[in-house]
Formats: C-alpha cells, sequence, structure tokens
C-alpha cells in the first residue's frame, strides 16, 4: 500500500497550478484505473500543512467532494479559486476547460 500512496502523490504533484485531475485519472496514471476511491483516501489521510497540491483533484463530474467534509470543501473551492479555477459556491467546474490532459500512465 505504500507504493500505491507514493504513486498517487507524484502523480497528484505533476498536475499543473490552475488545473484539476479526477481521482480516476490518478488511478488510471499509477496502474490502478478502478481504484479511484483510494486515490482519495490516500489524499483524505495527508497530513495538515502538506506541500502535495491535493486540492486539484476532483471527481469524474468536475465537483468538490463535500459529503461529510463541507469545511474541507470550502478549502479546496478557496485554493482552486487562488490559482484562477473557475468554481462555483456548490463546487461545480468545467473540466473542459480546466482539466488536465497531460496525463501519461507512470507505469
Amino acid at each position: 500500500m505504500t507504493d500505491f500512496r507514493e504513486a498517487v502523490c507524484a502523480a497528484v504533484a505533476l498536475v499543473p497550478r490552475g488545473r484539476v485531475a479526477t481521482y480516476r485519472q490518478i488511478a488510471w496514471m499509477v496502474g490502478f484505473p478502478r481504484r479511484p476511491r483510494q486515490v482519495g483516501m490516500v489524499l483524505k489521510g495527508l497530513p495538515e500543512g502538506t506541500d502535495l497540491p491535493w486540492h486539484r483533484i476532483v471527481n469524474a463530474r468536475g465537483y468538490v467532494p463535500s459529503r461529510g467534509r463541507w469545511w474541507g470543501a470550502m478549502v479546496q473551492i478557496e485554493r482552486l479559486r487562488a490559482e484562477g479555477v473557475e468554481v462555483d459556491d456548490a463546487g461545480n467546474l468545467d473540466l473542459s476547460a480546466f482539466g488536465w490532459d497531460g496525463a501519461e500512465p507512470c507505469r
């Protein structure tokens, strides 16, 4: 599991400022296309104050997930907006405008 976690963190670090990727995209990049939820679990377990741009990862519909963590969603929305990503107050954004398409498989 440590290798998976490290691979996820390495892939998330590649997402450029002002762009977003999906949990599914990160899972695909690290060679586990059926594990987008586990990507979310890795990001959820990051230590507070991490430099990893976790806020650039959203769900496949271009939505900042908020179930059970509205405060965290608001932090994520604020960080995305600070990078120029247009996110509405409900957490929706346009993946076609802000999605990162530079993903190459890491494996």
